[in-house]
């Protein structure tokens, strides 16, 4: 019988570069559809992988998959699915960790020269009035950032590269990272922080690389946002329930913050049921060239997103072909059953 692996919602609807993998004698499934239940119940029973985008795979799924071995999240972050279920049921979960690596670390950059050099508000400024807006007072965030501190909470791949970046511009570089091993920070000679607000006292810029645990979830609060530096930046790129939004917006409102910029929402897409987003789009005086919000687009780019469909069907066909195991996320699930 042939290997199947199911396509739930795809984005692509020519699976060539995945076909290039695997070659003819895989059937892929590709309903694209943004609902489970959307899809043809046999799908899910009769497929050995699945490559996931943002269908929710959880315990009322995994109860349908009958064949399935394996479960790639296409994408770093893996929240959407239940790992201790897929465990329980033998089913391996990856995710697919070094694909957008520069593009994050660039867009947690941009945002942040945004800031301190007012391109954005500039521009805008600008744009409403070609005369009046002739002047630098409209950059109301400018900092040198020779010599501040840029402060990373998580010091992974994305993390790492956006502080040798951030190096590259006079910044001094603190991190905060439980899960690395001592003796992690000397290779770069960066200082590592030991506790949250120890790093968030430093640091002038905060960049967030982490990804969404029940530790990270709403880890910057209005506690938090207490520890920080006054007028310093936050930058999230990472996942947006890391942040409790209406500490940012009060945050903004009270000056602790000169400015906020934001890849990511807790509830994606933006509403203006968001406080924080409807104070954005009123672009009021008080929040006017303090706020930058991206459709959750950092990892974007046509060459990652090749490496994205890539690397996510090598990870399902080589473990279904011949068991090599990559990027596994759930195996300390996997173990417990076995």
């Amino acid at each position: 019988m042939p290997l199947t692996i199911l396509f739930p919602d795809s984005r692509s609807s020519e699976l060539d570069i995945e076909r290039r993998i695997t070659g003819p004698d895989v059937v892929m499934l590709n309903p694209r559809k943004d609902r489970f239940d959307a899809i043809d119940i046999s799908a899910w029973e009769n497929c050995d992988g699945i490559v996931v985008a943002r269908i929710p795979i959880d315990a009322a799924v995994i109860a349908h998959l009958k064949r399935t071995r394996i479960v790639v999240r296409n994408g770093v972050g893996f929240d959407i699915v239940d790992l201790e279920a897929c465990g329980q049921a033998g089913i391996a979960v990856c995710n697919v960790p070094d694909y957008g690596t520069t593009e994050v670390a660039d867009s947690a950059l941009a945002m942040m020269l945004a800031f301190a050099r007012g391109t954005a508000a500039c521009d805008a400024a600008l744009r409403a009035d070609l005369k009046g807006g002739w002047t630098h007072v409209h950059n109301v965030t400018a900092r040198r950032l020779r010599g501040a501190c840029f402060g990373v909470i998580g010091f992974g791949r994305i993390g790492t590269a956006a502080a040798l970046r951030a190096r590259a511009f006079g910044m001094q570089i603190a991190f905060y990272d439980p899960a690395l091993p001592n003796g992690a920070e000397l290779a770069f000679g960066f200082t590592r922080a030991r506790t949250l607000a120890e790093l968030l006292g430093l640091a002038d810029v905060v960049t967030i690389h982490a990804p969404l645990t029940d530790e990270t979830r709403a880890m910057i609060n209005a506690s938090a946002i207490a520890a920080m530096k006054p007028g310093s930046y936050l930058i999230n790129t990472a996942r947006g329930p890391i942040c409790d939004t209406s500490a940012l917006l009060e945050g903004l409102k009270s000056g602790k913050l000169a400015a906020v910029g934001l890849d990511v929402l807790p509830n994606e897409p933006a509403t203006l049921n968001d406080p924080l987003v409807a104070a954005w789009r009123a672009n009021e005086p008080w929040i006017r060239g303090r706020m930058l919000l991206n459709p959750h687009a950092g990892f974007f780019s046509p060459d990652a997103f090749v490496d994205l469909r890539r690397k996510a069907i090598e990870t399902a066909y080589y473990y279904l072909r011949d068991g090599k195991l990559a990027n596994c996320v759930n195996a300390e699930f996997l173990k417990q059953r076995r």
